[in-house]
């Protein structure tokens, strides 16, 4: 009991301290140079470079599109016009910012015909100076070449994430995996069963227990929507434009949801024979059909609102971004019927305002990566987390026995993965989709964790090779420690003004010091035994 204990407090520690971590990666850039055309700088911001288009085609004006490689099916937008070469030795000539974030699709077209001259693909690098030089081949020739030169060797703003990387290599990995666990609905799904089965067996009434559980889950969505609320950032907040869908709202429904359903019909742990279970015995999945059968139902709404349920002017089962995705033709059909049935209900001022499909599809709806139908999705994940609980105490005492089940769960969620994806990132039946929470989203997590359960289980419980060390402290305190850091994150010591807002390795050791300030302040008040628990 205690070790499977240890190896859930190891984990949710590590998934807190990783999405603290990983905001570090995410910071803006500067730097300026002058716009050869109009003599008026281009500001460089950090992931950006400079591109100067120069048009050497007489009497041909130039339209360049561009967009992000990464961007799928994607509509070609307007970089820049760069008007005719006056005459020769004397371009037309375009200075613009490009983002070095993705590679870049750029596609020229001559601008009276809107024919295509030329079309290439590059990743350009931050802070770089480029110059792409539209001319005939030679003299004469009709054929055009476009070809791209390097004024100014790029920065390489990787380095400093690199070095820190290389500092802690194998806590990085561990960290890298352990982030897309996403916001602990899987190992709270595993503590739920662990703590619920030690409080029966303390003699706790269910009646009771359930007015427990709905009062954490009643907090825990109270203190989503008007503490942490992100749209705060819209000025004071109000009813009107309270985002209704979070993070802390979606983990109290899928508590509520998953607790109450054990509750309801979960059967004594056995404490009987534990040694002489087969391997092969599914006794830990037979005991729990009727959770099992639940499960499947909500899955099966999920599927058939996302696939069967009208959406106004857009396809049905649309699992798409909208936006200049897909050419551009469901520009307001993002998320499909996941984005309709949250804006239908709770309205499009009650959802989250600056979606990540903004960023990249040029989106323009509401959208909220929370919302209702994703929160199926993330019950289905949380009680794939409760057979993991179920896993360490039915064969508590098989290490072998526990091992194996890790390792079936993992490899059986994964081939789920890959018959779901056909293993591609756009083009599978369902893709993986974390602002949708697809299901194929939830099996490759899901067997993601299993596996990394498979990895922990023998060096935490098993050898005790490793206690969870610094993370074991955050995790102990992990509602504290991620209100605070939402609530603080803008303010003095945990954020405060850079010499160079456009520099990697500032926000790099910006986000790092805010991550080791939490790690202590969990730790003293580990040691001062201050636990906040709702």
């Amino acid at each position: 009991m205690g070790g499977a204990g240890s190896a859930g407090r190891a984990l949710a520690a590590l998934l807190l301290a990783a999405s603290v971590l990983s905001a570090a990666l995410l910071a803006p850039g500067g730097s300026s140079t002058p716009d050869l055309d109009k003599k008026k700088p281009v500001e460089l911001k950090m992931d950006q470079a400079l591109l100067v288009i120069h048009n050497e085609l007489p009497g041909t004006n130039l339209t360049v599109y561009w967009n992000f490689d990464r961007c799928y099916h994607c509509l070609l937008q307007v970089l820049a016009t760069v008007s005719q070469s006056r005459k020769a030795g004397r371009p037309g000539i375009a200075a613009v910012a490009v983002s070095t974030q993705h590679g870049s699709i750029l596609q020229l077209n001559n601008t009276a015909e809107d024919k295509e001259v030329c079309r290439l693909e590059y990743k350009f690098g931050e802070f770089g100076n480029y110059s792409l030089l539209v001319k005939h081949v030679r003299d004469g020739v009709s054929e055009i070449a476009c070809d791209l030169v390097v004024n100014k060797e790029p920065v390489d703003s990787n380095l400093p994430v690199g070095i820190a990387f290389l500092v802690g290599m194998v806590l990085a990995i561990v960290v890298s995996f352990l982030r897309f666990l996403l916001r602990f609905v899987f190992i709270m799904g595993t503590s739920i069963f662990l703590s619920m089965t030690s409080i029966l067996q303390r003699g706790c009434s269910k009646f009771r227990l359930l007015g427990k559980i709905a009062w954490r889950s009643f907090l825990l969505i109270c203190i989503g929507i008007f503490v942490v609320n992100p749209n705060y950032c819209l000025g004071p907040l109000s009813w009107e434009k309270a985002r209704i869908p979070g993070v802390l709202q979606r983990l109290g429904a899928t508590y509520f949801v998953v607790a109450v359903l054990e509750l309801l019909f979960a059967k004594p742990v056995p404490e009987t024979c534990a040694s002489e279970r087969s391997c092969f015995s599914l006794l830990d999945i037979t005991a729990s059909w009727p959770q099992w059968l639940f499960v499947l139902i909500l899955e099966g709404v999920w599927l058939a609102l996302t696939f069967f349920l009208p959406v106004p002017g857009c396809p049905t089962g649309y699992l798409g971004p909208g936006g200049i995705g897909d050419g551009g033709r469901y520009r307001n059909c993002t998320g499909g019927a996941a984005g309709y049935v949250d804006r239908l209900l709770l309205g499009d001022q009650h959802l989250y305002q600056h979606p990540s499909s903004a960023v990249l599809y040029h989106t323009e709806v509401a959208y909220d990566p929370e919302g209702i139908l994703g929160t199926i999705n993330s019950i289905v994940m949380a009680f794939l987390g409760v057979q993991a609980g179920k896993i360490l105490l039915y064969y508590k005492d098989q290490t072998r026995g526990i091992l194996i089940r890790f390792a079936a769960w993992g490899c059986l969620l994964g081939l789920v993965s890959v018959a779901l994806t056909k293993a591609s990132e756009n083009e599978g039946f369902i893709p993986v989709n974390k602002n949708l929470w697809s299901i194929s989203y939830v099996t490759t997590l899901s067997s993601l964790a299993f596996l990394i359960l498979l990895a922990l289980y023998p060096v935490v419980d098993v050898k005790g090779l490793w206690t969870g060390a610094p993370f074991f402290y955050p995790g102990m305190n992990s509602i504290l420690v991620y209100v605070g850091h939402e609530v603080f994150a803008n303010y003095f010591p945990f954020q405060w003004k850079l010499g160079d807002q456009q520099s990697h390795k500032e926000h790099l050791v910006q986000n790092m010091v805010a991550t080791a300030l939490w790690v202590l302040i969990a730790f003293a008040l580990y040691k001062k035994k201050v636990f906040w628990k709702i």
